[in-house]
């Protein structure tokens, strides 16, 4: 029987944070999106809030979480571009979700478009 559900991973933690907590939430979202693309079924990750700090420090190759991340890189669809301005981000290299138009902001992604593209929405 095919599974047709859809899956997007929204990563909120904050690598400045240094903690386990924060660290876990990232670890546990990519190992996510590994296992949807694994099954093949759709998943797509956004980085938001103070989340938007994380693709750019996923890039190093010394990172710890840099093998599982490369692994599922191709799930990303972006990051929210008004929360990459407010935490003050690298988005270097991803694509800016504005699809959201948040009065005071460049925007945000939507989480009405997602849910109405049929996607489930899992926050870390």
């Amino acid at each position: 029987m095919k599974n047709d559900t859809k899956t997007a991973l929204i990563i909120l933690s904050d690598p400045n944070a240094g903690s386990d907590d924060a660290n876990g939430k990232l670890f546990n979202a990519l190992a996510a999106a590994y296992d949807f693309k694994q099954a093949n079924q759709e998943v797509t990750i956004l980085f938001q809030g103070a989340g938007t700090r994380w693709p750019a420090l996923l890039e190093d190759t010394q990172n710890p979480f840099y093998a599982l991340f490369d692994a599922v890189k191709d799930k990303v669809q972006g990051v929210s571009c008004g929360c990459a301005d407010a935490f003050g981000a690298d988005a270097s290299g991803y694509d800016l979700i504005t699809t959201n138009a948040v009065p005071g902001t460049s925007g945000l992604p939507s989480f009405l478009k997602l849910q109405q593209d049929g996607y489930q929405i899992i926050t870390f």
